[in-house]
């Protein structure tokens, strides 16, 4: 096993623990700022691990880029529907 392995894997723990803690807070609020959050970081937990298991993936991959956007992409529609929100 080699340290980028192991740090990959590190990070993928670490993303899929953040989503369950974001999947806690939505429990606790119900607001779906949260569990897109939460979302968001388990695709990014894929994609550490398309990574980590995937046979040629390289950083220049580009299919190693797509759940990163995803996730991105994710967080961006939670702020924005968030901001969109009336204040109750």
């Amino acid at each position: 096993m080699s340290i980028p392995m192991f740090l990959a894997g590190s990070i993928a723990m670490a993303a899929f623990v953040t989503g369950i803690i974001f999947l806690k807070y939505w429990r606790l609020s119900r607001d779906p700022f949260f569990i897109w959050f939460a979302a968001a970081f388990w695709t990014f937990t894929v994609g550490w691990i398309l990574k980590l298991v995937g046979p040629d993936y390289q950083e220049h991959t580009h299919y190693l880029y797509l759940p990163r956007l995803l996730g991105f992409l994710m967080i961006l529609i939670a702020i924005v529907m968030k901001n969109r929100r009336r204040p109750e």
